[in-house]
């Protein structure tokens, strides 16, 4: 016996008033935020003014705290840390912000690729394990958004859907939880196979401050 003691690892579980938070050792430096129990007020009142029925799980991506969380029947459920623009927010196409408000999940892309995968116009082109592929800055999953309030995220000059704003996996992992992206909101491997896989398209996405 070499005399070392193993200690098992814990996920520390840490309770708060919205609810029970994962600090999931996968995010070791991310700190849980205090998001509301139900779906949070403003988005509440963005559906009521768009005329749009609640989906059963919705996404909350806050810009200031570089956090996405989990709704499901109006109730919260989880957090993990995301990246979003390095420009900061803004609705224009050819900002590279991150644009705010109600959206949609339009379209999933990638299903049942390996995690890694490199995407280049939505289709496969590799690996980020084969040269020249290895911060590649599409890859994994994408889940494309599309804007719902019409003027402010959809249509014209500010349409998300077609300023390619995604949900989407990057090769440098290690940015997840910094402002380093180019307008889209970028998720660590585990996190955005584990929500592709559990919402479907037409799921509420709200991008908030």
């Amino acid at each position: 016996m070499s005399g070392r003691i193993l200690i098992p690892a814990i996920t520390l579980m840490l309770i708060s008033t919205c609810g029970c938070v994962c600090h999931s050792p996968l995010h070791p430096m991310h700190r849980p935020v205090p998001f509301p129990a139900q779906w949070p007020a403003a988005c509440q009142t963005a559906c009521a003014r768009l005329h749009l029925t609640p989906t059963q799980w919705l996404l909350v991506i806050q810009v200031s705290t570089q956090t996405l969380a989990l709704y499901e029947d109006g109730a919260y459920v989880r957090q993990v840390p995301c990246s979003t623009s390095r420009y900061g927010i803004g609705q224009t196409e050819g900002s590279n912000c991150t644009p705010l408000g109600l959206h949609e999940i339009a379209e999933k892309i990638g299903a049942g690729e390996p995690a890694g995968t490199v995407f280049k116009a939505r289709q496969v082109v590799g690996h980020t394990s084969e040269p020249g592929l290895a911060d590649a800055k599409i890859t994994t999953r994408i889940l494309w958004l599309n804007g719902l309030d019409p003027g402010f995220n959809q249509g014209g000059s500010v349409d998300s859907h077609a300023r390619y704003i995604y949900i989407h996996g990057t090769a440098d992992q290690s940015s997840i939880g910094t402002p380093t992206s180019c307008g889209c909101t970028h998720l660590a491997d585990p996190d955005l196979i584990d929500l592709f896989d559990l919402v479907p398209s037409g799921t509420l996405v709200w991008i908030e401050e």
